[in-house]
């Protein structure tokens, strides 16, 4: 039996009441925005969502991207510890891959579908302070590892976010970071997002990804967890139900819930309009998580 247009007006119109003028911070990887469907779904209910009274800010990777690019340069991707090596000629195809491909593509779409979009990276009103990264230390190997152009979070800035927002637009930024000197550092998208939504004081964080939420089964789509309190994230990464790509992820949005960001979620952005579903339906979809 087909649900009536009008109950789900009806179901979803305490949310709208609720998310009305609140800023809601939406992270989107490269998996996503590979598939030129699914990106252009998430676009839309995002412009939507600024049509209804919300703010919703864009944060982005790229990884494939930047590797894909490295190697039409001859050069190869090196990782350690999950982070990117990031020499100053990758640095250079990092921020042309971000800011100049991928942000102006998102600005794009946003316009496509009748929003107003503005791309933003770290760099822009000093939005991300941020130090180079330590070396990094690697079972096996003797010598910790420079990891070159890669940063860590020092401060925020929201302003510039704020500002646009306020008029508004849908700010679109790239994890690319600058530290009191000028130098820039390729940053941790996931990490980014959770430190700008606790900035602006977020109501919520919702990460998009490729993967049906956490599970308790990684191979079993059907035993996604749909919400936990934050509290449970180190017991979960002990006992294996999140690991992987998936723990810097659930990690992000547990030190924004614990930060002050009302909620985190993750949500499968290949399910149609999921953002939607999420935000404005009793049952959701994908996992919760919550401060208590």
């Amino acid at each position: 039996m087909s649900i009536k247009r009008e109950q789900v007006l009806i179901e979803a119109l305490p949310y709208i009441r609720e998310f009305y003028d609140s800023i809601m911070i939406f992270k989107i990887g490269g998996s996503i925005m590979s598939n030129r469907e699914v990106l252009e779904d998430f676009v839309e209910d995002v412009v939507l969502l600024r049509f209804i009274g919300i703010h919703p800010v864009i944060v982005h990777g790229g990884g494939p991207e930047i590797s894909e690019a490295m190697a039409r340069f001859g050069k190869k991707a090196e990782f350690v510890a999950g982070l990117r090596v990031t020499d100053r000629e990758t640095m250079a195809i990092a921020r042309m891959v971000l800011v100049g491909n991928i942000n102006a593509e998102l600005v794009t779409l946003i316009g496509k579908y009748g929003g107003k979009g503005i791309g933003l990276s770290g760099t822009d009103g000093q939005l991300i302070i941020a130090k180079k990264k330590g070396p990094v230390t690697v079972k096996g190997n003797d010598h910790p590892v420079d990891l070159g152009y890669v940063g860590e979070i020092e401060r925020i800035n929201p302003e510039i976010i704020m500002i646009t927002a306020g008029k508004g637009y849908i700010p679109v930024v790239s994890p690319i970071a600058v530290d009191k000197e000028g130098n820039s550092f390729n940053v941790n998208a996931d990490t980014a997002a959770g430190a700008i939504a606790i900035a602006l004081m977020a109501k919520k964080l919702v990460s998009i990804t490729d993967v049906e939420g956490v599970k308790l089964d990684s191979e079993d789509p059907t035993s996604v967890i749909s919400r936990f309190p934050a509290s449970d994230f180190y017991r979960m990464v002990e006992d294996g139900v999140i690991k992987g790509g998936m723990i810097p992820k659930v990690e992000a949005c547990v030190e924004a819930v614990v930060g002050g960001v009302e909620k985190a979620h993750i949500i499968d952005g290949r399910t149609p309009h999921a953002i939607l579903l999420e935000l404005f339906t009793d049952s959701g979809v994908g996992t919760m998580v919550s401060r208590g």
